[in-house]
């Protein structure tokens, strides 16, 4: 059993009354355990990610692992966050404690490796500790089940059904009893996924930055195993540090976190630059086109990573009759296009990688008779083939890597691929705008509100195109419900609105297309249409 509280916290807490704003938002509510975890500030209180409200989130775990049968074990990884791994321990010692076995990473550990482990060792369950991208004051706790992929109905509601009764201050049982794991996860990783390089390496100079984070544990080794031996690193980004030094914000999708990589691309004359996020499952790509660096979108590189894999499967005759592929309700139409033209099935999930895992697993347990075969989000996540349950920057890497090395070697780059694309398809351009609130409790009734004036009143034209149909995703569907509107214009454009999981912010992503003409006009026309109406539907959400 442990002691109430340490001097540390009892000492920050005092600091905090001296604050009234700053110890409301630290302790107005329990920190929220939701359908993947929970994600927060770090720091004194039941509204913060700390060591207590790690130990109580994994009693409730672990109460809800004893309702389930047979003896449990449980996978634990850790990013490169400051306290991830004291948070990780105090999570092994806890399962520990309540008679599991426990696995538990030697080193800072890739959040796809968590899941592959997860399966490897055929564990009930699995944590990771992490906030993805978020900045270095956040931290995080995600829960994987038996199959590898993120918590999802029941047992996302069970679990916190049980976190929900374990307060900070319980008397938790904890011991030291846990097996490391060290390489040799990587080892067994790294000998599948060679079951999915496509065609041999040819050569292509390869930049590699993980942002500080975990990926430069085993991405590098990667790349080299499927033959790509010319990889270098941005040295100032390379060493794992939960400040991210020079890194500020450590997200792919954000073009200052890719500054230093592409000023070195351009330098050295790399063909591209690969960047991964902090937990290594989010890859962004900067493609040299000639004289120019070009950031690819995470809706460009799906499209890439999916013609390149329905075109070689298709040339080797192993295009499977059923092959079967998803994406999100906010990820480019563009990818649905590709699929059923090659004919595959696309089918679209909500937002989150743990949906894709979900019908993965369903599709495996049931007689539905699709096979998959890649997955994507437009947020820079993707999967190709099924040894692991979650977005995959590991193997996505050697992927992107392989499309540049075979459009290089028809002397082609790849936005020549993408453009190629484009021709045979059509023009698909997509943007993400995010509206932000406050922190806190002040910042998410905005959203509520926000969110419940657009329903009540939706437009009826955005950017002078008719609105033809709405989608609401609190109403029952398909899909489960979940707080999203997607709006379809006349003119074949999308937005979808969302609140985020993670951060005060509401998310308005949109999507517009046509078929092309004079391609770079062409460009420059949607990107017109695509401003229109997302400034359009901000004036309408802003008052």
């Amino acid at each position: 059993m442990h002691a109430p509280f340490d001097e540390a916290t009892q000492k920050e807490v005092r600091e905090l009354m001296k604050n009234e704003t700053a110890l409301r938002d630290a302790f107005f509510k329990d920190l929220s355990f939701g359908t993947g975890g929970m994600r927060g500030l770090m720091g004194a209180g039941t509204n913060r990610m700390n060591v207590y409200t790690v130990r109580a989130a994994t009693q409730g775990l672990a109460n809800y692992l004893k309702m389930q049968s047979g003896n449990h074990s449980v996978f634990i990884g850790y990013d490169v966050r400051n306290h991830s791994r004291e948070f990780a321990l105090e999570a092994a010692r806890v399962l520990a404690g309540n008679g599991m076995t426990v696995y538990l990473t030697k080193d800072i550990c890739p959040t796809p490796l968590v899941s592959y482990g997860c399966r490897h060792f055929k564990c009930s369950a699995a944590i990771m500790i992490t906030a993805s991208h978020n900045p270095p004051a956040y931290n995080g706790y995600k829960v994987y089940w038996s199959d590898g992929g993120q918590v999802v109905p029941p047992h996302d509601e069970g679990i916190m059904a049980e976190v929900r009764k374990v307060s900070v201050d319980s008397d938790i049982p904890m011991q030291d009893s846990y097996q490391i794991i060290g390489t040799e996860l990587d080892q067994a990783y790294l000998a599948e996924l060679k079951n999915y390089q496509l065609y041999p390496a040819s050569p292509i100079k390869i930049l590699y930055t993980p942002l500080h984070g975990t990926g430069i544990r085993i991405i590098p080794e990667a790349l080299k195993s499927f033959g790509y031996m010319q990889v270098r690193l941005v040295e100032e980004q390379k060493t794992p540090d939960g400040n991210f030094t020079n890194a500020h914000s450590p997200n792919p999708e954000e073009k200052a976190a890719l500054e230093l990589g592409t000023k070195q691309l351009l330098h050295e004359k790399e063909d591209l630059l690969i960047a991964t996020d902090p937990d290594a499952d989010r890859m962004g790509v900067v493609a040299l086109d000639g004289e120019k660096a070009v950031a690819l979108t995470g809706n460009q590189i799906a499209c890439l990573c999916l013609h390149h894999i329905c075109t070689a499967l298709t040339a080797r005759k192993e295009f499977p009759e059923n092959a079967a592929f998803i994406k999100t309700i906010v990820t480019t139409e563009l990818f649905s296009k590709i699929a059923k033209s090659f004919g595959g099935a696309c089918f679209d999930v909500l937002t989150g990688f743990k949906y894709i895992a979900e019908k993965m697993t369903l599709w495996e347990q049931s007689f539905s008779g699709y096979q998959y075969i890649f997955g994507a989000e437009e947020s820079y996540g993707y999967l190709f083939g099924t040894m692991v349950r979650d977005k995959d920057a590991i193997s996505s890497a050697c992927l992107i890597a392989e499309v540049a090395a075979l459009a290089k070697k028809q002397n082609l780059s790849l936005i020549d691929r993408l453009y190629q694309i484009y021709q045979k398809f059509g023009l698909h351009r997509e943007t993400l705008v995010s509206l932000s609130f406050n922190e806190g409790e002040a910042g998410m009734d905005q959203m509520k509100l926000l969110m419940e004036k657009l329903r009540k009143n939706p437009p009826k034209t955005i950017g002078n195109i008719p609105v033809i149909k709405i989608e609401d995703y609190l109403k029952p569907t398909l899909l489960p419900k979940s707080d999203v509107l997607r709006f379809w214009l006349k003119d074949h454009s999308k937005l979808v609105i969302r609140p985020s999981g993670t951060e005060p912010k509401v998310k308005i992503y949109a999507e517009v297309r046509q078929e092309v003409q004079d391609l770079d006009k062409d460009i420059l026309a949607c990107d017109g249409r695509l401003k229109k109406i997302t400034d359009e539907l901000c004036s309408v959400l802003r008052y």
